[in-house]
């Protein structure tokens, strides 16, 4: 497991209050459709929180569903934005 993926999963516990089910999650856990937390609007708090910690900035273009598919897309995602 990457220190992305854990941090990915802090975050994701951070904003959607998931507790210990987090522990499970894995690159294909699917998130979006699947998490009911992770509506609309905890995309937007969890965005967020991927700036504040990953010290990089997402504009509206770079944002799609495909993203937020499983963790380890948005593992993708973050590691593609720092340049790895």
């Amino acid at each position: 497991m990457s220190d992305i993926e854990n941090t990915l999963k802090v975050i994701l516990d951070q904003v959607l209050q998931l507790g210990s089910r987090v522990n499970t999650f894995n690159t294909n856990t699917a998130l979006l459709g699947s998490i009911p937390e992770l509506d609309s609007m905890a995309v937007v708090n969890l965005i967020t929180s991927l700036e504040e910690h990953f010290g990089f900035v997402i504009h509206d273009d770079d944002i799609h569903a495909d993203i937020f598919t499983t963790l380890g897309t948005l593992q993708a995602f973050v590691r593609q934005k720092q340049g790895l």
